[in-house]
């Protein structure tokens, strides 16, 4: 009864976009497990439909693929695994698949407690940050956790495109870097901001930093990896 009352609210949702209904495909290799899961994803309905990204803005809004990948998604404190996702870092809107309809919809953000991607990338809604010109819909990588959180904010912005004949725009991709501990957000744009944001000890973590070759110019993710797990009290 319940998958029976699911599948009408689908047809209610979506039979006045059928016009404009995405042909998405039908070769996803996890796409019968997803239509079991189907009745239980109940919260998702409410997403609406996904808007097709202009093509008059060279490459892709996407965080690494136009193609749906095989994720995890949390929502309300259930875990649903073999979930097809799309992460849209220029709307910071996340996508997942209507198997019925052959759909791409959307997944409410404030329903989202966190989301893994096929390659492992995990993401978490995080309140707060509202001075942040590109929060977004409030969607962070973590990259680490420990004494604090490093998170990545990745995002799309658009720039003029030098081919006009094909192009009004064109997307560029940019990530901003953060701490979050005891719900503040400390933007980190050098090692010093990182250091003085998690309180360490400068001159022993200095040492410790250039045993293991870390920069953060270098390698800006490695090293806030590091400063989060760091002990506070070395």
């Amino acid at each position: 009864m319940r998958r029976i009352l699911l599948l009408a609210v689908f047809a209610v949702l979506f039979f006045v976009q059928e016009v404009n209904a995405q042909v998405v495909g039908e070769d996803l290799p996890f796409l019968s497990a997803y239509q079991q899961e189907l009745p239980y994803f109940q919260e998702l309905i409410t997403g609406g439909q996904y808007a097709t990204p202009s093509p008059r803005i060279k490459g892709d809004p996407y965080f690494t693929s136009r193609q749906f990948e095989e994720g995890t998604l949390r929502i309300n404190g259930i875990t649903y695994p073999q979930v097809p996702l799309i992460y849209d870092t220029y709307r910071d809107q996340l996508i997942t698949f209507h198997p019925i309809f052959n759909q791409k919809i959307l997944i409410k953000p404030e329903k989202i407690d966190g989301f893994t991607l096929s390659e492992g990338q995990l993401f978490r809604f995080f309140e707060g940050n509202e001075s942040f010109l590109h929060r977004g819909n409030g969607i962070y990588q973590v990259l680490g956790q420990g004494n604090a959180i490093a998170l990545a904010k990745r995002y799309k912005t658009t720039k003029e495109s030098r081919d006009q004949a094909r192009y009004d725009s064109e997307y560029v991709e940019k990530t901003t870097y953060f701490i979050w501990e005891e719900g503040k957000f400390s933007s980190i744009k050098n090692a010093a901001q990182a250091i003085a944001s998690l309180g360490l000890d400068t001159k022993v973590l200095k040492r410790e930093l250039k045993a293991k070759g870390l920069q953060f110019k270098k390698s800006p993710e490695t090293y806030l990896q590091f400063l989060v797990t760091y002990p506070k009290s070395n």
